[in-house]
């Protein structure tokens, strides 16, 4: 069996977006692990939460998607956008921003 290298491992470092229904404003950025929130208003719908950046391994992927189940935000994309060879040199072991 071939390992894709976009495919990430467990243990593996990766960029991801998650986007979910309804509205969090940046001061959620600290514990959602300091990912980067942006809000976009759904042309008349209700808005579109877009978090992305670091996520250091699955076991922090599914913290990220309890997190957002338990705020009862309806889940509409996790995508893996970038597999990471190394973690980011500007985090720490624990994923917050050195």
């Amino acid at each position: 069996m071939q390992h894709n290298p976009q495919q990430p491992r467990l243990d593996q470092p990766a960029i991801y977006t998650i986007k979910v229904q309804g509205r969090l404003d940046a001061s959620w950025s600290a514990w959602f692990d300091n990912l980067t929130i942006t809000v976009a208003n759904g042309n008349g719908g209700p808005a579109i939460t877009t978090l992305t950046g670091l996520v250091i391994d699955q076991v922090a992927l599914h913290g990220l998607l309890a997190r957002i189940r338990d705020l009862g935000l309806p889940l509409l994309l996790a995508e893996c956008l970038e597999v990471l060879a190394h973690p980011d040199p500007a985090r720490r072991e624990d994923g917050q921003k050195l």
